[in-house]
């Protein structure tokens, strides 16, 4: 017994051509690559130097302290 392939051939074949004749970097072939590869460490890095210059805005001005 053989179990059915998990996508058609034809498909396959398809993305492979597609994949194989662009010249772009490998990791941003896809439509939603530039999100992942682009985007998100993007806003980690804005998110991070945010925080970092409120950080360092709050030991200069002497505020947020615990008690």
């Amino acid at each position: 017994m053989s179990e059915a392939p998990f996508r058609p051939r034809e498909i396959l074949l398809e993305k492979q051509k597609y994949f194989q004749s662009i010249y772009k970097h490998t990791y941003l072939k896809g439509p939603h690559d530039k999100i992942t590869s682009v985007a998100i460490p993007a806003a980690l890095a804005a998110t991070s130097l945010y925080f970092i210059g409120q950080g360092v805005y709050n030991m200069s001005h002497g505020i947020g302290k615990k008690e």
